[in-house]
This record gives structure tokens, C-alpha cells and sequence, in this order.
């Protein structure tokens, strides 16, 4: 959809950008996902053939698949990631997100993208681990994803159920 980025800059410092990612979607069917397109995505078994991960799913205009763990391994992300983007439960592949815990406002993320590998960010990521995070009583309704690019700090506005990403912006090109 169209994305209206803000651009903000606070006593000469790094300037950083808050965008507005739009609305989470939360069942199969917008992911999308197989089975009951009306059901939720929460709590999801995902079954590899030595072991079953529970997931969240989410759609931000993109699939995602959320997983918590205790400590996020290379073996996680780098073998497991691409068994999970081409699950059956996922029509159209999905990215994968494996997420750490480390407070009430705060997560650890690594992104497996479809179609790319293992990334150093990803926004629409950062902003489904974020609704993971809260639906699962992790986190309250702000938050920072850390990821191996940097820090993005990811807000659900109850007022208009929007996810709104805000984080460092650098100019690149004029």
C-alpha cells in the first residue's frame, strides 16, 4: 500500500524516519496460510521433521512467520529458516522471523527472507514480531526490534490499530 514516511531530526542528530506499515493481518486467509482462512494465526505447529516450532503469523502486505526462542542459533535461522519459508502451511513461501525476549520492551530478531536468505533487517519483519511480541503478553504496545542492521522502534497504536516503524535514516543519493 502507499507508505507516507516522516522525516525527523532532533538537535543535529542522526535523523530518523517513522513510517506508518498500515494494519496487521492476523488470519490464514490474509496471510495467507492453509486451513480455515477465517481462523487466527496464533499459536501455529510448525512441524520439521525433528522438531515442531509455535508460531504467530502475521501479514504485513508480506507473510511472516514469528518464532520465540530462548537464544537464537545460526542453526535456527540459517537451517531451519528456509524448511519454514517453503512449509506447506504457506502457499506462497513466508519470511521467517526468530525472536529473543530480552525485557518488557524489547526483542532480539533474525530474519529469514523469502526468496533472499538471512537479511540485516527487514521493516515489515520487525513490525510482525512487534504484534507478536504484544499479542503474546511479551511486550506492551512499544517496543525495539534489535536487529543485525540496527534498531527499529515499533509502535501499535490503539487509536487507529496501526503499526507505525520508526528508525535512522542516511542519505545515500541526491
Amino acid at each position: 500500500g502507499l507508505i507516507r514516511p516522516r522525516l525527523t531530526v532532533v538537535d543535529g542528530k542522526v535523523p530518523l524516519v517513522r513510517v506508518d506499515m498500515g494494519e496487521p493481518r492476523l488470519t490464514r486467509g490474509e496471510i495467507p496460510m492453509t486451513g480455515d482462512a477465517a481462523a487466527p494465526a496464533q499459536g501455529v505447529a510448525v512441524a520439521l521433521p525433528a522438531l515442531t516450532y509455535t508460531a504467530t503469523c502475521v501479514s504485513m502486505g508480506n507473510p511472516h512467520c514469528v518464532i520465540f526462542v530462548d537464544e537464537i542459533t545460526d542453526e535456527m535461522v540459517l537451517g531451519h529458516g528456509p524448511l519454514i519459508e517453503r512449509h506447506d502451511l504457506f502457499p506462497r513461501k513466508t519470511n521467517v522471523e526468530f525472536a529473543q525476549v530480552l525485557g518488557p520492551d524489547a526483542v532480539r530478531m533474525r530474519v529469514w527472507e523469502r526468496g533472499a536468505g538471512e537479511t540485516m533487517a527487514c521493516g515489515t519483519g520487525a513490525c510482525a514480531t512487534g504484534v507478536s511480541a504484544i499479542l503474546g503478553g511479551h511486550c506492551g504496545r512499544a517496543l525495539t526490534v534489535h536487529l543485525l542492521g540496527g534498531d527499529l522502534q515499533i509502535e501499535w497504536s490503539e487509536a487507529d490499530n496501526h503499526l507505525y516503524m520508526t528508525g535512522p535514516a542516511a542519505e545515500v543519493c541526491e
